[in-house]
C-alpha cells in the first residue's frame, strides 16, 4: 500500500507511429521517502529511464511529468509539478516547475508521475484519464501558440480536460522552447523542443481518481496555518508589486545585468520599475491555482489587451538588451509566451548577438542595444527558426558561440549552455558559486544564494567560506521545495523550514520525517543530479562561469570594484566539493552511490550489479 499522498507508480506513456500505450511502473516507497516527488524523484527517474549519452530530442528520450504527495491537498502553492528530461540546451539534467490545474489533473490520473517516450506519425495529442492512453492526430494545431491549442483541444475533447502544450518554437526544435498551460510556462531548458521532437502538440490530463493523506485534519489545520502565514510580510513585496519589485532594488546595488553583462545598473530602469507600471499600468492581480499569495501582476498594454509581467522577463527583454521602452519590452514578452520561448534564454541569446553586431562577428546590422522594434523581429526569427539568424540564435549563446568563434563564447552569458539569469554574479559573490555549480546551469532557482549576498550577512564582493556555505545551504532548501513541491514565496514564511516541512509531510505521507532525514534528502537529490550530468559527460571544468565575470571587474558607484577571479572562483567551487563530500574532480564517490537507489528496481528489487565482463 502507498503512503499517504501518493499511488506508488509511474505511467510510462509509449508513444508510436498513430497509437500510444500505458504501462505502470512501480515506485518503490524507498524511492518515494529517498526522493519526495517533483525534481527529486523526477531525478531518479531519469537514471532509471534515460539512455545514457543519449539525443535529448531522440524518440526514446524520456519526458517526465512528475507530481508530489502535496499536490491535491488544501495546503497552499502546493498545484506544483514538475517536468523533467535531458536538456537540448545543455546535455544535461534539467527540470521547470509549474503551477496550474494540470498538476491536480495529471496526479488524479492515479500516478506520481507520467513519463513520455517515442514518437508520433504526424501532429498530435496525447490524452491520459483512467480509461488510459490513447493518441488522437491534431495537425490542425500546427503553428498555433500553446494558449490557442489549449482552446482548441477544449473544445475537441470538452472541458474536463487540462493541458500542456508547446507553440510553434517546440514544435521547430528551439532549443529553449517552453510547456505552457492555463497561462503559465514549465520555461528552462528546452522542454517543449523535447515534447515536439516526439510530434505531441499537447498532453491532455483529466481527474479519474482520489489519494488519501495520513492525516485528514492535520492537513486541514496545517493549511488553515500555513495560509494564515502567507499573508504575512514575509510575502508582502509579492503581493503588492510582484517580482518586478527587485528591478530598481538591484539596480541600486548594482546587480542589474544590462547590455549583455557589460554593465551592472541601467540608466533607465524607472521606465520599467514596477512601482511606475503599478501606478500607470496596473490592471490586476491574479493567483496561480491552489495559491493564497498572488504575486502575478498584470500590466495594460499600449493599443490593448495586457500582460503578465515579472522580473525575469523584464530584466532579460529589457535592460540584458538595453531596451527601456516598457511597451517595447511588454510586447517581446508576450511574443516569448505566443512562440513558446523561455524569456531569460531568448534576452541572453539576442543580448550576446547584439554585441557580436557591435564587433563585427555577426553581419545584422539592424540588431542594435536598445532597439525594441530590433527585438521583436529577432524573436520572430527565433520562433520561426528562420535561415541565417534565426537559425543560429535558436540553438541558444553557447552553441550560437561555438559557430560563429572569435572568443564570442567569452561574453555568452551562459553556465552549461544555460543562459543567466538577472543577477550580477561579480556583485553578489554567494550566486556566483551557486551559478556555477548548480546542475541545470546558470539557474537563480535552483540555487537562489543571492539571499545570503542581499542580506548583508556576508561580504557580496569578497566571496570565501562563508559563500559557499550558503550557496550549499539554498540549494539544500530548494531542493527539498522543489520536490515536496512548494512555492519559492513561501520559504520566508518558515522559521525552521526543515522541522516544518518535515511536519507536512508526516501529516500527509504518515512517514515519520524529522529535519535531519529532510536534510540528508536535500543532499542526496542534489548528489543524484550531479552524478547524472557527470554520466552524461560534464566534468569540473563546467562549473565556472564566462570569462567576462571572471577578468572584467566592475566599477561600482560606491568606489569599490566588484571582481571575481577565476582563482577565488575556483577555490570556492573546491570548498564546494568538500563540504558536499565529493572529491576533487566533483564526482560523487562511488562508495556514497548506493544511497542514490539507483539499483532500485520498479517491483522494489535490488537489480543485479553489472558483470564486469
Amino acid at each position: 500500500m502507498a503512503p499517504g499522498g501518493f499511488f506508488g507508480q509511474a505511467l510510462i506513456a509509449e508513444v508510436s507511429g498513430r497509437t500510444a500505450t500505458g504501462t505502470p511502473f512501480e515506485l518503490d516507497e524507498r524511492v518515494l521517502r529517498s526522493y519526495l516527488g517533483g525534481v527529486g524523484l523526477g531525478t531518479w527517474l531519469m537514471h532509471r529511464l534515460a539512455p545514457p549519452g543519449g539525443d535529448p530530442l531522440a524518440p526514446e528520450a524520456p519526458l517526465a511529468f512528475v507530481f508530489s504527495s502535496l499536490v491535491g491537498t488544501p495546503l497552499t502553492t502546493s498545484a506544483k509539478f514538475a517536468v523533467v528530461a535531458k536538456s537540448p540546451l545543455t546535455g544535461l539534467l534539467t527540470d521547470a516547475l509549474a503551477s496550474s490545474q494540470f498538476a491536480i489533473s495529471g496526479k488524479l490520473t492515479g500516478h506520481d508521475a507520467i513519463v513520455i517516450r517515442g514518437r508520433a506519425d504526424e501532429l498530435s495529442v496525447l490524452l491520459i484519464d483512467g480509461a488510459g492512453v490513447r493518441l488522437e492526430p491534431a495537425p490542425e494545431l500546427a503553428g498555433l501558440p500553446a494558449a490557442e491549442a489549449e482552446s482548441a483541444v477544449r473544445q475537441r475533447f470538452g472541458r474536463g480536460w487540462r493541458t500542456a502544450a508547446i507553440g510553434p518554437a517546440g514544435e521547430r526544435g528551439v532549443r529553449y522552447a517552453t510547456i505552457s498551460h492555463d497561462g503559465r510556462h514549465a520555461g528552462r531548458g528546452g522542454l517543449g523542443a523535447v515534447l515536439g521532437a516526439k510530434n505531441i502538440k499537447a498532453v491532455l490530463v483529466r481527474a479519474a481518481t482520489k489519494v488519501s493523506v495520513a492525516d485528514q485534519a492535520g492537513v486541514l489545520a496545517a493549511a488553515r496555518e500555513l495560509r494564515k502565514r502567507s499573508f504575512g510580510p514575509a510575502t508582502a513585496k509579492y503581493r503588492e508589486l510582484g517580482t518586478l519589485a527587485n528591478l530598481l532594488a538591484f539596480n541600486a546595488v548594482s546587480t542589474l545585468p544590462t547590455r549583455n553583462f557589460t554593465a551592472a545598473t541601467f540608466d533607465e530602469a524607472p521606465k520599467l520599475a514596477a512601482e511606475e507600471l503599478h501606478e500607470m499600468r496596473g490592471v490586476a492581480r491574479n493567483s496561480c491555482a491552489s495559491c493564497s499569495i498572488g504575486c502575478e501582476h498584470i500590466y495594460s498594454r499600449k493599443g490593448g489587451g495586457s500582460q503578465r509581467m515579472e522580473y525575469e522577463n523584464v530584466f532579460a527583454l529589457g535592460p540584458l538588451c538595453g531596451v527601456s521602452d516598457p511597451d517595447d519590452v511588454f510586447a517581446a514578452s508576450a511574443r516569448c509566451d505566443e512562440l513558446g520561448l523561455d524569456t531569460i534564454s531568448a534576452g541572453g541569446t539576442i543580448a550576446w548577438a547584439m554585441e557580436c553586431v557591435e564587433r563585427g562577428l555577426i553581419d545584422a546590422p539592424w540588431l542594435r542595444f536598445g532597439d525594441g522594434a530590433a527585438l521583436l523581429r529577432a524573436l520572430d526569427a527565433i520562433g520561426t527558426r528562420a535561415p541565417g539568424l534565426g537559425e543560429l540564435l535558436a540553438q541558444g549563446s553557447r552553441r550560437a558561440a561555438e559557430i560563429v568563434g572569435h572568443d564570442s563564447i567569452d561574453f555568452a552569458p551562459q553556465v552549461k549552455g544555460l543562459e543567466l539569469p538577472g543577477y550580477e554574479p561579480r556583485s553578489l559573490q554567494s550566486m556566483a558559486l551557486g551559478l556555477a555549480v548548480n546542475a541545470r546551469g546558470a539557474d537563480h532557482n535552483r540555487s537562489g544564494a543571492y539571499e545570503a549576498d542581499l542580506s548583508g550577512e556576508v561580504d557580496r564582493l569578497d566571496g570565501g567560506a562563508a559563500h559557499v556555505a550558503a550557496a550549499i545551504g539554498t540549494e539544500d532548501r530548494a531542493a527539498v521545495m522543489d520536490s515536496m513541491i512548494l512555492c519559492k514565496f513561501l520559504r520566508g514564511v518558515f522559521t525552521e523550514p526543515f522541522t516544518e516541512w518535515a511536519e507536512l509531510l508526516r501529516l500527509v505521507t504518515g512517514w515519520q520525517v524529522d529535519s535531519e532525514e529532510l536534510r540528508a534528502t536535500a543532499r542526496r537529490i542534489v548528489r543524484a543530479k550531479r552524478a547524472f550530468n557527470l554520466r552524461e559527460g560534464a566534468t569540473a571544468a563546467d562549473d565556472t562561469l564566462p570569462a567576462r565575470m571572471l577578468e572584467t571587474p566592475l566599477e561600482l558607484a560606491s568606489g569599490r570594484s566588484a571582481a571575481l577571479s577565476a582563482d577565488r572562483l575556483r577555490s570556492m567551487v573546491a570548498g564546494y566539493y568538500l563540504a558536499r563530500g565529493l572529491d576533487e574532480a566533483g564526482r560523487v564517490p562511488t562508495a556514497d552511490l548506493a544511497d542514490l537507489l539507483l539499483e532500485v528496481s520498479p517491483a522494489g528489487r535490488r537489480d543485479a550489479a553489472p558483470s564486469d565482463g
